[in-house]
């Protein structure tokens, strides 16, 4: 069972992060922080369980749990904010890939694999700023 940890930056447009498991450090982005709307904002901080899930929409992802008045809250990849409806993406670096002046991450599909390979079937996760 793995921890991953995530510090989060919040930004007008997104929330960006930097995650760490073990030695191991990527980027994440999220969509901005709009108290908890499902499908809409980031979630909020706190200590969580995630478990390694196959996802119809998004392939092999960690999805978390107990998380307050959401569901299905995967981290998977996706390079843009409008990748994800309230999800955590991951990358191994920031930039502006598509000039909508919103910060994405880089080389997604790669950093995920690293991290499910680390990871583990379940865990826990804890986000902070």
């Amino acid at each position: 069972m793995s921890l991953i940890v995530i510090k989060r930056f919040y930004d007008d447009d997104c929330t960006i992060g930097r995650l760490t498991i073990d030695k191991f450090r990527c980027f994440t982005l999220e969509p901005r922080d709009l108290d908890n709307q499902q499908n809409k904002s980031c979630i909020y901080e706190g200590a969580f369980k995630y478990k390694f899930r196959e996802s119809p929409k998004n392939g092999r992802v960690l999805e978390l749990k107990n998380v307050d008045f959401r569901t299905h809250i995967q981290m998977h990849a996706g390079c843009f904010v409008k990748n994800t409806n309230g999800c955590i993406l991951v990358g191994d670096g920031i930039r502006h890939i598509d000039k909508d002046g919103i910060p994405d991450v880089t080389n997604s599909k790669s950093t995920l694999g690293i991290i499910l390979a680390m990871a583990g079937m379940e865990g826990d996760i804890r986000i902070y700023s």
